[in-house]
């Protein structure tokens, strides 16, 4: 997300770039990709030192040089030993919170169910680990379920259905070599799931969590119609720390959520127990999915299509994983401001889709990645930090969408210039299609419609100017977040929502000198990209002639 806040602390200096280079710099107002589950900076930091960082045992000063005999492949063959270690492990009961008046499963019943909504994935998930955990000890099947649908909207395209429908045909084969039922519900959870889990007599549901309105609306449509005695757990399997106990607030800025979760990462920053081969089966098996005949009847819009460069699933996640860890993570410290190095993750759509774990990210990392330096503890700080300072801001703030959700004096400064005299104004059809003026802009335009993502640093330039090239800052936002949840892969994600918020709005920002159009917030230009990258560079790369 695009963020940062110049400050220098014991702690780190400034930012600026995005938290783990999500794409998703921007979300969508517009509630278009419900499911259920939504599809859903500051100056360069020149050093960042231990707290957080600390906490994840900071990588030793001597430095080595990443093993070229390495084989590919190495991180699934070394999470399966890992996971088969820790079997055993217990579960934080701290990760979860029962939104139900009831907390035991109740007696007599065939299953439990563990309802995906966010998180799709099988191992290093702690909501399907504790469901798992309770169905041993009632000696019950167990039961995943996903409940699919689509929404008439712009933002509705084959780019995220694709990557997510393929994310969840691996979750089902993965369940399926586990004993484990897995099932795909069509229609609104509120709809569907109650009756599901009354035709099945499961007695207890676990599901996971989401900040964003749409989700916890869904949450709250179940819970009015599933049955009284049936226990409706809630898990954060998304966050290292669960959002509810990193703070019971909204945080003004990193600087201060990073003493709360740093304090709280010994207790949470642990490794993932397995999920197994489940012993108790169920005589109603699940129905057989035809995934492809699923995607192919979806009403999505597929001139919007899927980018090459992305695998879904769990494996293509970790294989990113890996492919950062051994190539481009000595990079990020030093190198991921500049758009013409290949010098960030690229784990934002894994893990905004959750077929990866940023828990698990973070720990391989600092194991596995002693060798890179400094960009470890960066590294954290983007992924732990500041990403889960966007959760905190989506979840506390229910206008996290609006230049209403925006600090007083942002809201303030941003009124006085808003009839400001702009240089240049465009349609959204003018930007979406990338003819503006500015070569740059349309560059990066063009990389996120064309790839689904948009180098973190860009995102940052993108978005200002999109506030500096329309009529007010409300259709700044707007247009910014139908932008970004149309063609970024990683849309639709509080990553975005804060992304574009301090963008526009200097959320997590502090107030700056006051100029045209831009009040207090945070301005960018030209000239000041020229001075960080070759930007004649990445202009012929991204922006075609024809454009």
């Amino acid at each position: 997300m695009l963020h940062s806040i110049c400050r220098s602390s014991s702690f780190f200096r400034v930012v600026t770039h995005s938290y783990l280079d999500t794409t998703s710099v921007l979300s969508s107002k517009n509630k278009a990709f419900s499911t259920s589950h939504t599809i859903m900076s500051e100056k360069k930091r020149k050093s960042t030192s231990a707290a957080a960082a600390a906490a994840v045992k900071e990588p030793g000063a001597k430095q080595q040089k990443l093993d070229p005999t390495k084989d590919k492949g190495w991180l699934q063959d070394s999470l399966k030993l890992q996971r088969t270690k820790n079997k055993l492990m217990k579960f934080n009961k701290e990760r979860l919170r029962y939104t139900s008046n009831t907390e035991r499963i109740k007696q007599g019943s065939e299953g439990v169910l563990y309802w995906m909504s966010r998180d799709h994935r099988v191992q290093d998930n702690w909501a399907l680990i504790h469901a798992q955990q309770l169905a041993l000890k009632e000696k019950l099947p167990l039961h995943v379920c996903f409940c699919l649908f689509v929404p008439k909207s712009e933002l509705s395209t084959l780019r995220h259905y694709s990557f997510m429908l393929k994310g969840l045909k691996e979750v089902e084969k993965k369940c399926r070599s586990l004993d484990i039922q897995f099932h795909l519900l069509h229609g609104s959870a509120g709809d569907v799931l109650p009756g599901f889990v009354s035709d099945r007599e499961l007695g207890a549901v676990v599901t996971d969590f989401s900040p964003l309105r749409e989700p916890l609306q869904w949450l709250e449509d179940v819970k009015k119609t599933l049955p009284k005695d049936i226990p409706l757990i809630q898990v954060d399997a998304h966050n290292i720390v669960p959002c509810w106990v990193a703070s019971p607030k909204l945080e003004y800025a990193a600087r201060t959520i990073r003493g709360k979760l740093t304090k709280l990462l010994p207790q949470f920053l642990t490794d993932f127990p397995l999920v197994e081969k489940h012993p108790y089966t169920t005589a109603r098996s699940a129905k057989l999915i035809d995934w492809e005949k699923t995607l192919a009847s979806l009403q999505v819009d597929r001139d919007v299509g899927e980018p090459e460069w992305a695998m879904p699933g769990t494996k293509g996640g970790v294989a990113m994983l890996e492919s950062f860890i051994d190539e481009r993570l000595k990079l990020f410290a030093t190198q991921r401001n500049d758009p013409n190095i290949a010098g960030l993750s690229q784990l934002s759509p894994w893990i905004r889709f959750g077929h990866l774990s940023a828990q698990r990210v973070a720990l391989q990392v600092q194991s596995s990645g002693k060798c890179a330096g400094p960009s470890v503890a960066t590294f954290i700080e983007e992924l732990v930090v500041r990403r889960e300072l966007t959760d905190n801001f989506c979840f506390y703030n229910e206008k996290y969408d609006s230049v209403e959700g925006t600090h007083d004096w942002a809201q303030k400064s941003l009124k006085a210039h808003a009839k400001d005299k702009r240089e240049y104004l465009y349609t959204r059809e003018q930007l979406e299609k990338a003819k503006t003026h500015d070569k740059l802009w349309n560059a990066s335009q063009y990389q996120m419609i064309t790839m689904g993502k948009m180098h973190g640093f860009l995102r940052m330039y993108w978005a200002k100017k999109i506030l500096e090239w329309t009529s007010s800052p409300e259709e700044a936002l707007s247009i910014a977040l139908y932008l970004n949840d149309r063609y970024s892969l990683d849309g639709q994600d509080p990553n975005g929502f804060v992304g574009c918020m301090w963008s526009i709005g200097g959320i997590h920002d502090r107030a700056w000198g006051e100029r045209k159009v831009f009040g207090k917030v945070r301005y960018m230009n030209y000239k000041g990209c020229q001075r960080k990258f070759d930007v004649a560079r990445f202009e012929k790369k991204y922006c075609p002639k024809n454009l």
